[in-house]
């Protein structure tokens, strides 16, 4: 929209239901993102079916404020509860032994953002300009965005919230802009030091005449991922036990996304196409919100943000689409500390002894009697950063340097990626910021275009380099860490990077195609298998082998190129887009259940690893009646998902191995000779029996939210809707993290668009609603349209917005 009279047009809506927003008395603003003039912000909130918000605002800081004030009404505790822990005061409220949404003890917690906020490493962030620091169109949005959510508390009182959970509670109060930046830096870092707060802030000099410290073995710690192709330290994501085994968060289980971008060869239209499919926790602050963000032709964007942030960074404008997917990249190093002699708090660099520096973190606690008193830690900080609580010794000990470390730029990245529309528009947002902290990017345009690239925040560690550099065990076992006694392992740079230590955009890995482009949390190698990339630093991970997951997402595209996946004529259209994501395939039996009926069928009675033997004929009548979908009425799903789990690995499973030159038809054949698996499907049926689930059990009795059945499985099983849940996730009393039978994770914003000539047709599904408020009527309705496989037709133009019999129109002047 171009002029005045568009302007005025846009605010206007085409029901009539509403009153022009009003106009500030200036169009100009403040630093801090007041209007001139009246000194206050104006917004106006539309809210269409199942709550979604469209905010429409003059400016950035009104725009913010309609931001905060929606998300409020729906999520104001879960914020609240973000907040009380960013500032690191849980122990006061809660006490220090109970947990945070990432299943930290409340102490540790405390103690790590004491200790960020008393550095002052997000204040120097901030006082930095733009692009490293944020611009002021983001500063006024984050200001506005902090006054909007306390209109709203102040509007309502903590004493009156509607949310049970924190109606009333002590530690209900206003925030301000730093808790947000604070939130945006804790995000940042959720491949980093964010996983790491426990080993980080327990970290203590060894003691005792053994001179070790009361820690298990770096070893043991960097198991679950390793050192993989990259080298250097892998850390993970929130909860993945990949480094140091004291960090504790939101449980790894798929924890990552799938992401297609369709271009013009591939789609019926010829135009660009969307799928957007993250998959993190239903639980804890790693939840997607649903909204629009309109300033009239200036910003008019539309997806999902992560839970306290002002901005859409999975979603699409008029002409440009976007999602992301985990990187497998490393994202921090660990460095192996060279103590020195007599002195294990500082460690040798060069031959010279440097000293690590101390900082005393002072948390109020309070005690089972009520009393508050204070619990004083110290921090220990190397060159390379926080020193780890593993292996401290009198000879060694592990430093953590983090590639997100001064990252803020994200917000501003993805703030120009809103206002983008092409590909080449968000190319350049990418070379600008260099924000992304730990996600590919995947994207396409009305062009048909398809792009994929990682520009997440990498250690520059050369391949030379880590070749020199990275540690090893007994053997040739690489042990996860670089040497840190020597500055030549210091992390180089490159020319085109913003920030120095970190791979520029000429050493990232991207891919432009006419046909697609997709990951399903894979390495980069194998985008598009007609192209694959190659020639890109290890630290990007290449060369993994692919997983069931990401092996049936590209299967499922191929079926869609050549229509032989049943659902009609070649080629992609947003409904075969819609039914290719919640088709609900299970790829490892496709690939096995044949085999193992064939193993049952001639073997009724198999040995379970204890020796008892077991009748499994009911078993095998059971697989052989499956469809081999994990549909919520899928009976044999249950029993697959047992049977797998109890085989374990793959080595044994398969009877074909993976082999690197035919990574999408290997492995295969389930391997029925093998005596591990025949023990896996006796103990499966012995297993359900004890728990007393039937062998038929649909796989929608076992896996709820709030009772209602859900699709899916976990992806190491091979499905690419993936959930993982129990049977009372969700549900009251079964709602925290650290409950084995309330957290739940896996597919949470679905988004499926395709970007038409005529504007962008839409269809979502945020699979756990709107809103945490378990008394809302967004905790749910949305669940259900997942477990029945509908999905929302998204509303983006204004007569859209505007013809919606369920409008609902808030106009607030802060």
């Amino acid at each position: 929209m171009r002029g005045l009279g568009s302007l005025v047009a846009a605010l206007c809506l085409a029901s009539g239901t509403a009153a022009l927003l009003p106009a500030s008395a200036s169009a100009a603003a403040e630093p801090d993102g007041k209007r001139v003039g009246d000194h206050a912000y104006t917004s106006q909130i539309r809210r269409t079916e199942y709550g979604i918000p469209h905010v429409l605002a003059h400016d950035y800081g009104g725009l913010g404020y309609g931001y905060g004030y929606a998300f409020a009404q729906d999520n104001l505790c879960q914020l609240a509860d973000q907040v009380m822990t960013l500032r690191g005061e849980r122990s006061r409220y809660l006490g220090p032994t109970e947990t945070t949404a990432d299943d930290t003890p409340n102490l540790a917690s405390d103690t790590y953002h004491q200790g960020l906020r008393q550095a002052g490493t997000v204040r120097r962030l901030l006082d930095r300009p733009a692009p490293l620091g944020p611009t002021p169109e983001l500063r006024r949005m984050v200001d506005g965005y902090a006054a909007g959510y306390n209109r709203y508390l102040r509007d309502t009182g903590a004493a009156h919230l509607p949310d049970p959970t924190c109606k009333g509670k002590p530690w209900v109060g206003p925030i301000d802009a730093m808790d947000i930046w604070n939130l945006v830096y804790d995000l940042n870092g959720a491949f980093g030091a964010t996983a790491l707060k426990q080993a980080i802030t327990t970290a203590t000099p060894p003691t005792g005449a053994s001179g070790k410290a009361a820690t298990k073995p770096l070893r043991a710690a960097t198991a679950a991922r390793g050192a993989g192709a990259g080298g250097a330290a892998s850390v993970a994501a929130p909860g993945t036990p990949s480094t140091p085994s004291t960090s504790k968060g939101p449980r790894r289980a798929d924890l990552g996304s799938n992401g297609w971008a369709l271009g013009r060869d591939v789609t019926r239209g010829h135009d660009g196409m969307l799928l957007a499919n993250p998959h993190l926790g239903w639980i804890g602050s790693y939840r997607f919100y649903q909204v629009q963000l309109t300033i009239p032709g200036v910003l008019d964007v539309a997806g999902a943000s992560i839970y306290g942030t002002p901005l859409v960074e999975i979603g699409h404008t008029r002409t440009l689409a976007w999602t992301h997917t985990t990187s497998s990249a490393d994202h921090a190093s660990l460095y192996r500390l060279t103590i020195a002699p007599g002195d294990p708090t500082s460690y040798l660099v060069d031959g010279k002894a440097v000293p690590m520096t101390r900082r005393t973190v002072p948390v109020t606690v309070r005690g089972a009697d009520g009393k508050l008193s204070t619990v004083s830690s110290t921090l220990y900080t190397s060159r390379y950063g926080p020193v780890l609580a593993e292996s401290w010794t009198r000879t060694e000990a592990y430093a953590l340097r983090d590639a997100n470390a001064d990252n803020l730029r994200s917000m501003n990245e993805w703030l120009a990626i809103g206002r983008a529309g092409s590909v080449d528009q968000l190319k350049q947002a990418h070379q600008q910021y260099q924000g992304i902290p730990w996600t590919y990017t995947i994207a396409t345009d009305t062009t048909g275009t398809a792009y994929f690239n990682d520009s997440s925040a990498v250690p520059h560690v050369a391949d030379d380099q880590l070749k020199r550099c990275g540690l090893r065990g007994s053997g040739d076992d690489f042990v996860g860490a670089l040497d840190g006694s020597t500055s030549a392992c210091d992390w180089g740079s490159d020319p085109d990077a913003v920030v120095p230590g970190l791979f520029g955009p000429g050493h990232q890995p991207r891919l432009t195609r006419t046909d697609y482009v997709a990951n399903s949390n894979n390495d980069s190698t194998l985008t598009n298998p007609a192209a694959p990339l190659t020639g890109y630093p290890r630290m990007y991970r290449a060369g993994a082998p692919l997983g069931p997951r990401a092996q049936l997402g590209l299967q499922m595209i191929a079926g869609r190129r050549d229509g032989s996946d049943g659902l009609g004529a070649p080629g992609f259209t947003l409904p075969t887009l819609q039914a290719s994501m919640l088709g609900d395939r299970n790829y490892t039996a496709e690939l096995g259940r044949d085999d193992a009926v064939a193993m049952c069928r001639a073997h009724p009675v198999l040995t379970a690893t204890d020796g008892t033997e077991v009748d499994v004929r009911a078993a095998c009548d059971v697989l052989a009646a499956w469809d081999t979908r994990d549909d919520p009425d899928s009976r044999g799903a249950v029993l697959w998902q047992a049977f797998r789990t109890q085989v374990g690995g793959p080595n044994p499973w398969w009877r074909v191995p993976y082999d690197p030159a035919q990574p999408l038809t290997t492995p295969r054949g389930l391997n029925g000779d093998e005596p591990q698996v025949r023990h896996a499907l006796a103990d499966a049926v012995r297993k359900l029996a004890a728990e007393q689930v039937p062998l038929d059990a649909p796989i929608g009795s076992v896996q709820r939210w709030a009772g209602i059945p859900l699709p899916g499985c976990s992806g190491d099983e091979g499905c690419f809707n993936v959930v993982n849940a129990s049977p009372t996730s969700g549900s009251d009393g079964a709602t925290h993290p650290s409950s084995p039978d309330g957290y739940a994770s896996g597919s949470s914003f679905i988004m499926a668009t395709e970007l038409t000539a005529q504007g962008p047709r839409t269809r979502t599904i945020l699979t756990y609603g709107q809103s945490t408020n378990p008394e809302s009527p967004h905790y749910t309705d949305q669940t259900v349209l997942f477990s029945h496989k509908r999905w929302v037709t998204e509303r983006f133009t204004e007569a859209e917005i505007g013809t919606d019999p369920q409008l609902r129109v808030t106009t607030l002047h802060g």
